[in-house]
């Protein structure tokens, strides 16, 4: 028996859990997504949600609201009868009377070992921490943030040079994945729930721009996780002089070597930059309003040498 779902996400992560589900046969009465936003470089054209485009693909109503605080918001929600909401990547909170709504609650996936990394931005925190390991969660939701108990979850190694889109990537297969064998065992009424940890409680924020900055004087492994940890978005990055001028290099992918000297030398012809303790050798970079290229790309249009310095 298919499960009236409502779906409350809005981007590309979310995506793959909307085509799930909907694959799997359930009933999707509706879908929540963020509004359309201003795109362009004038930004005049509005551009829909990934989740909103999918959603228009599938043939399902589409709702946007800026908010679900308001008794109308809250009296169209109960009204579409969902036996359970799924929730990825919403970006919006959702009040007590929403997830009071569904006859099955609301089941969230949130991509960490939870209670590390409640919040925002937890592939990005997960790497740029260092941690080699992080997993998906599907958790009953409730008012707390990220606190709910766990139902099911799947374990990821995170490899040493794996980037944040990477791992986002997988992190994005295995959600989908989860969320459909959650909700089997939802209708079954096999699906068991655990309480978080007390201890272990780690907060993943919001990824300022004022920490996308790269700091060679930092030990090479932390500059290494820094790096990897913003790819592709927003992208670390640091200063370079190309052609007597000063541009911004955005740092997509690199790896710990060997090597010492100043921090943000130059130490050879492979792109290795010297840090704090050790090095990092870039993979690669993004020349301001240019594509992704490998060191060796850039090299070949840089002319960088050895004892040059990045800032």
């Amino acid at each position: 028996m298919a499960l009236r779902v409502v779906f409350m996400g809005t981007p590309d992560f979310s995506v793959a859990t909307l085509r799930a589900l909907a694959e799997a046969g359930h009933d999707i009465v509706a879908v929540y997504t963020q509004p359309p936003r201003a795109a362009g470089r004038r930004g005049l054209e509005l551009t829909p949600s990934p989740v909103q485009r999918e959603a228009e693909r599938l043939g399902i109503a589409v709702y946007t609201p800026v908010s679900l605080k308001s008794e109308a918001e809250q009296a169209a929600f109960r009204a579409l009868d969902a036996d359970v909401a799924v929730v990825v990547a919403y970006g919006l909170l959702l009040p007590k009377p929403i997830l009071d709504a569904p006859r099955l609650g609301c089941l969230n996936g949130h991509a960490s070992l939870l209670p590390r990394w409640r919040g925002a931005a937890p592939i990005q925190r997960a790497i740029m921490a260092g941690d080699a390991e992080t997993g998906m969660m599907i958790m009953k939701m409730e008012q707390g943030l990220d606190t709910g108990p766990v139902g099911l979850v799947e374990k990821l190694a995170i490899d040493p040079d794996m980037t944040a889109g990477d791992l986002h990537d997988r992190l994005m297969a295995a959600g989908a994945g989860l969320m459909v064998e959650a909700l089997a065992r939802l209708e079954t009424g096999t699906l068991t729930f655990v309480e978080q940890a007390a201890e272990g409680v780690t907060y993943a924020a919001k990824i300022a721009k004022t920490e996308t900055r790269i700091d060679w004087t930092r030990p090479a492994d932390a500059v290494h996780n820094h790096i990897r940890g913003l790819s592709p978005f927003p992208g670390g990055w640091c200063e370079a002089t190309i052609g007597g001028r000063v541009e911004r290099l955005k740092l997509l992918r690199s790896t710990v070597a060997d090597g010492m000297g100043e921090p943000g030398g130059i130490l050879d012809d492979r792109l290795t930059v010297a840090c704090g303790s050790g090095a990092v050798r870039l993979v690669e970079v993004q020349r301001a309003g240019g594509r992704p290229v490998t060191a060796q790309e850039f090299l070949r249009g840089a002319k960088f040498e050895e004892g040059m310095k990045l800032s």
